[in-house]
């Protein structure tokens, strides 16, 4: 009889040891994210999170696919790396489900040489890389249109290709896709890249380095993304609500001195 009543009092014991346990990690968070600024950021919110009874775990992913991939899979809970553009890209592309629930900060894109000092220096038919992801690419061939490098159909078309959507390149530049996260490295063998300014910050690049660059007002604002079957979670709720406070704005000031914007800024 002792013997029965002791796997009796070890069965209730690990049930209620299993039932802590899913309590815990219902309050867990796996959060996805690039290197800079995005887990930078999610680790300053950590703490802040963690006063309203979430754990947030930060996935790090150094390329710009596999964190929706891993969202969609639900190896993560949420992430916070890419512009609305971008997601709903994705979206169209792979069959995702994923949703934007808040604006947090700008990434502004920019034009980089290794090679030359002022646009006017880049020869006729110069090598320029752009990111190779659909909506960043648009968004380049929108930036060059906007200083003047090269003339689009439709400035404001945000699916603009460089097959079919340049009218003028007076300087017949040679456009090469790259993958958004290999430009900084493949920016010494090129005459020149626009690049996103966190995969330029990674490489100790900063935006004053530019020729020329996106400002504040740039409608390619980086959002916290959920998936449609979780975006009411409330965990992901207070997140949202955390990284736009007025503590994450002014670590965001603080931290990139103007090479990232809050939203708060660009409002």
């Amino acid at each position: 009889m002792k013997y029965v009543f002791g796997v009796v009092v070890l069965s209730f014991a690990l049930f209620f040891s299993a039932c802590g346990n899913g309590e815990q990690s219902k309050q867990t968070l796996v959060v996805g994210a690039t290197p800079v600024p995005a887990s930078e950021i999610l680790e300053f919110a950590k703490p802040l999170l963690a006063k309203q009874g979430v754990d947030m775990r930060v996935q790090v992913f150094t390329d710009y696919v596999m964190p929706d991939v891993a969202l969609d899979d639900k190896s993560t809970d949420a992430n916070l790396y890419q512009h609305k553009p971008y997601m709903e890209a994705q979206n169209a592309q792979r069959g995702f489900k994923l949703v934007s629930l808040a604006p947090v900060y700008v990434v502004p894109l920019g034009f980089y040489s290794k090679k030359y000092t002022k646009l006017e220096d880049i020869p006729n038919g110069a090598d320029i890389a752009l990111p190779s992801d659909s909506s960043n690419l648009a968004r380049a061939l929108i930036l060059l249109h906007d200083f003047g490098v090269i003339t689009l159909k439709d400035p404001s078309n945000l699916a603009s290709t460089i097959e079919s959507d340049i009218v003028q390149n007076p300087k017949n530049l040679r456009f090469q896709p790259i993958e958004a996260a290999a430009l900084p490295r493949a920016l010494p063998t090129l005459d020149g890249a626009v690049i996103n300014a966190n995969y330029a910050l990674q490489a100790g690049m900063s935006i004053k380095e530019a020729f020329f660059h996106e400002n504040e007002k740039s409608e390619y604002v980086n959002v916290l993304v959920a998936r449609e079957d979780n975006q009411d979670d409330e965990r992901i709720i207070k997140l949202k609500e955390v990284l736009l406070s007025k503590e994450v704005a002014d670590f965001i000031l603080e931290k990139y001195k103007g090479e990232i914007l809050p939203v708060s800024v660009q409002k």
